[in-house]
């Protein structure tokens, strides 16, 4: 409340939109005008404008103007100069409304990295003070009175209300900031004053959250795109001129704890949330942000707690959390305190070994990852400078952290355990959207004492299929139809393993000897892979930890089933697809490319059908085979067991290949000699002479009755071919 003192009316100008949508465009301060008035007196003792010249894109109309800094350094000394301290709480700017401050002179600042004076923090909005002043007059006011206002859209409004005359003025610019002035004198004269004073946060208060806290979803947004080692204070700077809840940053990981470039933000009241959505699109550095609405849901899911350890740890009164990863796992406090106290410019942690919090899995091993505390801001350089620096043999990464982020980690450990301490009794059933503990019973994929497959430990956790055939190499064309398999834990994370069927031991036996210990190169990180040879029971023993299926801890992808399988879960959906996606295609291809009526006639034992105009082929000799298994087993098997397809009595004896069926399709083609098979047409021997290809070759050699598959001028040439992964 000011009763006394000074007020000073500010009017902003951008090189861009003016009124509601003002700093919406990014667009930067060209600029300001100032009216300061004496309250006692109710007379304008000041008035000043600057013409302000943009530093990020020059305009050729503004080379007269100076910097935001110099003008504000300018304004400054001009207000001193009237005998007047802008420092005093007797002193309090007025803005048309809130954007001036908010979207316009505090970003611009904060993006251009200068220190705007105290009183800039403070101030009242004039729209807000004209209805709470008129609309108490028209209430209180015993004779007939003009009814209340409604809120105005412009200063325009509050003139016309008010019956004051606009300036007219030559001064255009100046019109808006003086019509500002008469309002302001206008409520001073009719006894009123200034009541609802407004202030702007400039420090992010740190805060505990619990998942019991009732938050308002009208004031809660969600801002995609950010850089992943942005902080909280980075994104309070984002949003700065808003005020941010206290604890009201919380950034989101991904499934592997790692920050995915996302964040929620709780505002104090849904006007900040409005003013924040739109900036939509605006700039961290060179990176645009997108910014949604949210709910108190997504909040509370990403930054409430729900463990005492957490609350006990934060509750400290540290100003800086850090994040450690990487660290050994047999690491002590005693080493982390050490390795922040000794070397150049060293820092202490807060309460020494208390202010060091451990993450660790659900059976109480480490995970490489801690938390720090730090008592002032002041330590978050000196601590970050360590980044990459040495516990031993291991370099340590080293991130500014929130409280969110430490609930969100121990809240994802505290999950593990509870899933991992229920019993198939006594567990709930998963949520819809959710990954089942067990997706296919296991003996589906494969079984049986040979030991054809190798088992891969250490994978890193975004590893796809395609960079295990990368890591295989030259044994990747060992390994069976569909015959990778990674493996889930029972939360539908990525567990680290995977099993790969081979087409035999020896294979098994060659890869697991060679690519033992052998490193995967996965971006810039490069990880040993652990490689053993086992068989198929060994398989289902290690996935289903001795108990049946329907108990099993693991969950492994799924092979290809007599019918398709239900709608994959979310978590696997993209896995599934990588895994399938170039078999499909090349099959797609060559079922595109067979002819319906004819059949493969190089593959023909005698007897067979003759047709006119075409010589008898000779005999073509044995193609190389790769041994591969059926992809499911009726019910009324006992025991699952590795057999060749058994053939139609009318095609045994006109096949020579053990061809095997896929799903429900005619067994005419497998993948193992469909490379070979193509290949032998173009050289077809007592073909026709002036035949180009296998299509003119069937042309001819169809009797009259019957359409030729293809066209008589295409050739096999023009067929795209695609790359081929076996096991896929």
């Amino acid at each position: 409340m000011i009763s006394g003192g000074w007020v000073c009316a500010l009017h902003v100008r951008t090189a861009g939109l003016g009124g509601a949508a003002l700093g919406s465009d990014e667009e930067e301060i060209v600029y300001l005008a100032y009216v300061v008035i004496d309250v006692l007196t109710n007379q304008v003792i000041g008035e000043r404008e600057y013409a302000v010249r943009p530093t990020r894109r020059p305009s050729e109309e503004l080379q007269t103007g100076q910097p935001l800094d110099i003008v504000v350094q300018q304004f400054d000394e001009f207000v001193r100069s009237l005998q007047v301290d802008p420092h005093s709480p007797l002193f309090r700017l007025v803005t048309d409304g809130q954007p001036p401050l908010r979207q316009c002179l505090h970003p611009e600042a904060c993006s251009k990295e200068l220190t705007l004076p105290t009183y800039y923090a403070r101030f009242h909005d004039l729209r807000k003070e004209y209805v709470r002043a008129y609309t108490l007059r028209a209430v209180t006011r015993a004779q007939p009175a003009p009814p209340p206002p409604e809120h105005p859209a412009s200063i325009v409004d509050m003139v016309n209300y008010l019956g004051i005359t606009p300036y007219t003025g030559e001064n255009f610019y100046a019109a808006e900031v003086k019509d500002m002035a008469s309002i302001i004198q206008r409520i001073i004269a009719d006894g009123f004053r200034l009541e609802l004073p407004e202030t702007i946060d400039l420090v992010l208060e740190t805060g505990i959250c619990s998942k019991d806290d009732d938050i308002d979803g009208n004031c809660i947004v969600r801002a995609r795109g950010l850089p992943w080692q942005s902080s909280d204070q980075d994104i309070a700077k984002f949003f700065r001129g808003l005020n941010v809840a206290k604890g009201g940053v919380a950034l989101c990981l991904s499934p592997q704890g790692r920050r995915n470039g996302e964040a929620l933000v709780r505002f104090v009241s849904q006007e900040h949330r409005d003013m924040a959505l739109k900036r939509h699109k605006h700039h961290i550095g060179p990176r645009y942000i997108e910014v949604y609405r949210a709910s108190g849901e997504d909040f509370l899911s990403v930054a409430g707690g729900a463990t005492c350890e957490a609350a006990a740890f934060l509750s400290r009164g540290a100003q800086v959390i850090v994040r450690m990863r990487g660290l050994p796992y047999d690491a002590t406090p005693q080493q982390v305190l050490e390795f922040f106290s000794i070397g150049d410019d060293p820092v202490q942690v807060l309460d020494g070994a208390e202010g060091v919090l451990f993450v660790r899995r659900a059976d109480g091993r480490a995970t490489g990852d801690a938390f720090v505390l730090f008592a002032k801001e002041d330590d978050s350089p000196k601590a970050l400078s360590r980044h990459r620096k040495l516990i031993g043999a291991r370099y340590i990464e080293l991130f500014r952290s929130t409280t969110a982020e430490v609930q969100q980690v121990l809240n994802r450990s505290l999950e593990t355990r509870t899933s991992q301490a229920s019993t198939p009794s006594t567990a709930s059933a998963p949520a819809e959207g959710l990954l089942p503990v067990a997706l296919v019973p296991q003996h589906v994929i494969t079984s049986g004492t040979a030991k054809d497959c190798v088992r891969l430990r250490g994978l890193p956790y975004e590893a796809q299929v395609e960079h295990i055939l990368t890591f295989l190499d030259e044994f990747a064309k060992n390994i069976v139809m569909q015959g990778v398999h990674m493996v889930y834990n029972s939360q539908g994370h990525p567990s680290g393993e995977a099993f790969i069927q081979m087409d035999s031991e020896a294979s098994a036996f060659l890869c697991a000897q060679q690519k033992h210990h052998r490193y995967m190169t996965f971006g810039k990180k490069q990880r040993y892979i652990e490689v053993f040879q086992c068989s198929g029971d060994d398989m289902n023993l290690v996935l289903t930890g001795g108990v049946t299926p329907a108990t099993s801890p693991k969950v492994l992808s799924p092979g290809t089933l007599l019918s398709p399988p239900p709608p994959a879960p979310r978590l696997l959906a993209q896995h599934i697809a990588h895994q399938n996606l170039l078999a499909r295609q090349h099959e797609n291809l060559l079922l595109s490319l067979r002819p319906p009526l004819v059949p493969f006639l190089p593959y023909m034992r005698s007897p067979a059908p003759s047709y006119p105009g075409l010589p008898m082929l000779p005999q073509p000799s044995m193609l190389p085979t790769k041994r591969t298994y059926e992809r499911a087993f009726p019910p009324a098997d006992g025991s699952p067991a590795k057999r060749p397809y058994a053939l139609p009595p009318q095609l045994a004896p006109a096949l020579s290949l053990p061809l095997l069926s896929y799903a429900s399709s005619a067994p005419v083609f497998s993948y193992a000699n469909s490379s070979p098979v193509l290949s032998s047409y173009s050289a077809l021997p007592g073909l026709p002479a002036g035949l180009p290809g296998y299509g003119t070759a069937l042309s001819a050699a169809l009797p009259a009755s019957v359409s030729s598959p293809f066209p008589a001028s295409l050739s096999m040439s023009m067929f795209p071919t695609y790359p081929y992964y076996p096991g896929v």
